[in-house]
């Protein structure tokens, strides 16, 4: 099932971006790094989406099992995603067969459309979150990013995934339902390798995106996540981990950036004020802070606002 997406190259095209776009021809080139048995790391840049890069910010990881292939994380276009089941293809010898979405975010799930005959499956959360965002998402990332985003539409996962066992074509692993980056995040243990695909419940030397976050929520998946015996994890951005480390750093970033951001209201500070600052010199290794930091600011801002200075009826 296909939502239509509101038709904005209209308005896309009155940008210089978008009339630069009209000339140029985007390729994507992501390359596969085998990390395990029959599966494969496919790496995002750790930037923010832009034209530059396509959108292809997110890691993707490829599954061989007897049923076919199986992807996590098709990507941001359908153009992307042609390349990916290519490679897909290529490095695991047999079509992909079926596709997993983490999470609702664009960087992750536009290009799903581009694996025609697979399943497309994620948590309940997930669906309802695509129809209830996914025009205003879809709106934004043709505007973002123009032509790299040609014949992209939104498809629905089936929304059928639940917590537990899942085995495909002699592939075990296990579905983990869990939340905080989103109402719905998807993890995907693979037991033979003991690999854990987290999506964006960590990031990597990357700091946390937040546009949907609840701080308790994450933190609790992430003391779920550290209490279980991995030999390495696979974050939404940024490299393998196999010591655990970006665990701690989204939850030390997560609960930094709440404390900080409630100390900006209680003090006054206006928003662009917020957004500038200090990052503490621990995170100097983290790519995109600054960004997301004056992104967090927008998204909590009001809501801290509201809460620690609520309005009194006369």
């Amino acid at each position: 099932m296909k939502l239509t997406r509101r038709t904005v190259l209209a308005a896309a095209l009155a940008t210089p971006m978008a009339l630069k776009a009209q000339q140029f021809s985007g390729t994507y080139k992501p390359g596969a790094v085998a990390i395990g048995e029959g599966i494969w790391l496919v790496r995002g840049e750790d930037e923010a989406i832009g034209f530059a890069n396509g959108g292809a910010i997110a890691n993707a990881v490829i599954l061989a099992s007897d049923a076919g292939t199986i992807v996590v994380d098709p990507g941001p276009s359908y153009s992307f995603g042609l390349v990916l089941s290519e490679l897909a293809n290529q490095v695991s010898g047999a079509p992909v067969s079926h596709v997993f979405l983490t999470h609702l975010h664009p960087d992750h799930a536009f290009a799903a459309g581009a694996f025609a005959g697979a399943e497309f499956r994620a948590l309940p959360g997930t669906r309802i979150g695509i129809e209830r965002d996914g025009e205003g998402y879809s709106d934004s990332m043709y505007r973002l990013l123009a032509g790299w985003m040609t014949g992209s539409e939104l498809v629905l996962p089936r929304g059928d995934l639940a917590e537990g066992p899942l085995e495909i074509g002699g592939r075990k692993l296990e579905v983990l339902a869990l939340s905080g980056h989103s109402e719905a995040d998807l993890a995907i243990l693979d037991h033979a390798t003991g690999t854990l695909i987290a999506g964006d419940v960590v990031f990597h030397n990357r700091a946390p995106a937040t546009p949907n976050a609840d701080f308790a929520a994450w933190n609790a998946s992430l003391d779920r996540i550290e209490s279980m015996d991995l030999a390495q994890l696979v974050p939404g951005h940024g490299p393998l981990d196999s010591e655990g480390e970006g665990i701690r750093q989204t939850r030390d970033w997560i609960n930094w950036l709440e404390r900080s951001l409630r100390e900006a209201v209680t003090n006054g500070l206006d928003m662009t004020e917020a957004g500038e600052i200090a990052i503490p010199e621990r995170f100097a290794g983290m790519h995109a802070a600054r960004y997301e930091l004056q992104r967090s600011v927008s998204h909590f801002y009001p809501r801290y606002e509201a809460e620690l200075f609520p309005l009194l009826n006369e």
